[in-house]
């Protein structure tokens, strides 16, 4: 179930734990690889750690996303470059955006800022890219999460209005339903639209958090880095061509608990 390697994977948010499973992933295959990132060290080692695995070409477009020049500037790089993409993975986050502030509360500026960057933008660069002549687009991955199918459980958290914040699962489940409504509008373009809703994945939680995420998940523990890149693989091949408009669960059993 290879990845074509003339295949361009265009992936914002690739320095984050997921994005760089991903992009890995898909320099394994020898793909071309563009990724978005708003400059700095991260982004410069994860060009170089992209063609020491194999990535044919790497894009590196240096953007603030949350910029209203971002798109039609994105869409300029990748037209200049020739590097349309065939596979679009969005998956662009910031961890800012989903702090409450010490009495709990999320404040409205957050709101704005987590719902541009998980639903607006998704939709904008999707249509921008798909309405491109002679688009290539053929595969399009928004990465959501457990949080956008289900409410947290806050016995998880040792401070729980510290430690989750409302609007992080109301994005991701308004990101799920953008997957619907963009996979019926594209499908006459043949674009296949999918949603990913990944569990919690190792990374950045300690033991005693594992451990209590273990005890609430039927597999017994989080994700490893290593599982989560089969999906978007999946999705992204031609294995995956009768599926349209589907979030694939990938949480170790989470949510039928």
């Amino acid at each position: 179930m290879k990845v074509d390697n003339t295949d361009t994977i265009f992936i914002t948010g690739a320095t984050g734990i997921l994005g760089r499973a991903f992009t890995l992933g898909f320099a394994d295959e020898g793909a071309n690889i563009v990724f978005t990132s708003r400059g700095g060290g991260s982004a410069d080692q994860l060009r170089k750690e992209c063609l020491a695995h194999g990535a044919k070409q790497v894009l590196c477009i240096q953007t603030d996303l949350l910029s209203d020049h971002s798109v039609p500037f994105i869409i300029e790089e990748l037209k200049k470059s020739n590097l349309l993409p065939n596979i679009l993975i969005n998956n662009a986050r910031n961890a800012d955006f989903i702090k409450p502030t010490s009495d709990g509360l999320t404040p409205r500026e957050s709101w704005r800022n987590e719902f541009m960057l998980g639903v607006i933008l998704p939709y904008e660069l999707t249509m921008a890219i798909a309405g491109c002549e002679r688009s290539p687009l053929k595969s399009v991955i928004n990465i959501s999460s457990i949080y956008g199918i289900t409410a947290p459980n806050l016995t998880l958290y040792d401070h729980p209005s510290r430690d989750s914040s409302a609007n992080y699962g109301v994005t991701k489940a308004a990101l799920i339903h953008l997957t619907k409504e963009l996979a019926v509008r594209l499908a006459p373009l043949k674009i296949r639209v999918n949603a990913i809703s990944y569990g919690g994945v190792k990374g950045r939680a300690d033991i005693a958090f594992q451990d209590r995420y273990g005890k609430l998940c039927p597999s017994g523990k989080m994700l490893e880095v290593s599982e989560v890149f089969g999906a978007v693989k999946y999705l992204s091949s031609s294995n995956a061509a009768g599926v349209t408009g589907h979030n694939l669960v990938v949480d170790g059993g989470w949510t039928i608990w």
